[in-house]
């Protein structure tokens, strides 16, 4: 049996917009609140009733002035309480980012969530871990 890892998409292209749309439905999506990415997000929450709040779009604020990378960086620990072991079983374990590359500084905060497997994409990238120890 192969089943599918459980993954969180994570959004930090501030004009992801439309492609938004493009993403499967009923699976959890963190997105930057830009005026493209919001405009699209009420739409799809209107066209697309969630059956639960680990599942859809969320929306989430940052620095105005604040990079892609420290805006996925900011947000992990809020994905990780969501859909980390305390919130789900099993828990995650794929992040498929949009909107930049796996840094240095990327990497090595996905690591202390237990990510070491990283591949680039040709919008962003794919972190893997394996399933968190749920006895700790």
């Amino acid at each position: 049996m192969n089943e599918e890892p459980y993954a969180v998409y994570v959004v930090v292209d501030p004009n992801f917009g439309e492609q938004l749309a493009a993403l499967p439905a009923g699976v959890p999506v963190w997105i930057i609140d830009t005026p493209a990415n919001k405009a699209v997000a009420v739409r799809l929450w209107k066209e697309r009733p969630t059956p639960n709040h680990l599942t859809g779009i969320t929306t989430y604020n940052v620095a105005k002035n604040a990079s892609s990378e420290d805006n996925l960086i900011n947000e992990l620990e809020g994905i990780d309480l969501h859909h980390g072991r305390y919130s789900h079983t099993p828990p995650y374990t794929k992040i498929q980012v949009f909107g930049t590359s796996p840094s240095d500084r990327i990497r090595t905060a996905l690591a202390k969530f237990g990510f070491d497997e990283f591949s680039s994409t040709a919008n962003g990238f794919t972190a893997t871990r394996p399933v968190p120890n749920l006895e700790k």
